[in-house]
């Protein structure tokens, strides 16, 4: 074995090492800022489970290094990579105060309205970021809209930041996305698959928007990643969105939780969700021809 070898040998385990390591202080740091009572009760436990999990991560890596694993290496490395900006996310929220504020929807609606006139600004950057970054459920983001706003603004306000940030995950997706998998399992292989997915994709993935039982966050980085066209995600997000945001900040109001037609009410929209998404994937192949047809798509 040459010396150059040798080197690229020790960076990569070194590396590797250093990943787990980012992952292990980041969150140790971001457990003494979130001093609750659990995490003083547990802190030692905690930190100890931590430190197993990072350790073990980086010991499987340098093990699947040693042994020419190169995908299942490089797929361990992404894992990393994304728990490193999971626990740096983690440890500003936690630093700043900023989680405490937005664990609840009253918490969040009092953090956001003491900025006065740029609340709505601010709601809008929010909105933005919980898409991309914040690990907030949408639901708690548009209940304090509403409360702050009321249903009319808070629909406006929500639509903006969140087709915003859905532009941006789509735009990661598809910059970084596609060289980070085929990084990991070959250009040819990447390719491969997505030829025999492509057809199918717009349709589903457009449903998945669509119906309230994806995580559609997630899903703008997977569509950066898929066959869809710019044009295509943007007339599909912005019309998904728009049902999704406004169905959200009135359903709230007009369809309660606490009374038996309320339940009633939602338990048929539940009912009708899964019929649609059962009809949608039967006849997906003619639903589909049929949309790209109409929009005259072009890769």
């Amino acid at each position: 074995m040459d010396g150059k070898s040798t080197l690229k040998h020790a960076v990569n385990i070194l590396a590797t090492v250093l990943l787990s390591a980012v992952a292990l202080l980041f969150t140790a740091y971001a457990l003494l800022f979130r001093s609750t009572d659990y995490i003083r009760l547990h802190l030692t436990a905690l930190v100890g489970a931590t430190s197993a999990v990072c350790a073990g991560l980086a010991i499987t890596g340098i093990l699947l290094y040693v042994f020419e694993k190169k995908s299942a290496y490089r797929l361990l490395l992404c894992v990393l990579v994304c728990l490193d900006l999971a626990a740096i996310t983690f440890y500003a929220l936690c630093a700043t105060g900023i989680i405490v504020k937005i664990n609840s929807i009253s918490a969040l609606r009092e953090y956001i309205a003491q900025f006065g006139k740029m609340a709505a600004a601010l709601y809008i950057v929010f909105s933005f970021l919980q898409v991309v970054i914040l690990p907030v459920p949408g639901s708690v983001s548009v209940a304090a809209g509403v409360a702050l706003f009321g249903p009319f603004l808070c629909m406006i306000y929500s639509f903006i930041g969140i087709t915003l940030g859905s532009i941006a995950a789509f735009a990661i997706g598809r910059g970084v996305g596609y060289k980070a998998v085929s990084w990991i399992i070959g250009k040819d292989d990447l390719d491969k698959w997505l030829k025999k997915l492509k057809g199918k994709d717009y349709l589903i993935l457009s449903i998945m928007f669509l119906l309230p039982l994806f995580p559609d966050d997630i899903l703008c980085f997977v569509s950066g990643l898929s066959s869809m066209t710019w044009k295509y995600f943007i007339i599909m997000i912005i019309i998904t969105r728009a049902i999704s945001v406004a169905s959200t900040a009135y359903s709230f109001g007009l369809i309660p939780f606490n009374t038996w037609w309320g339940i009633l009410i939602w338990a048929l929209i539940a009912a009708l969700i899964v019929l649609a998404f059962y009809l949608v994937v039967k006849y997906s192949d003619r639903i589909d021809s049929f949309i790209k047809s109409k929009l005259n798509l072009k890769r």
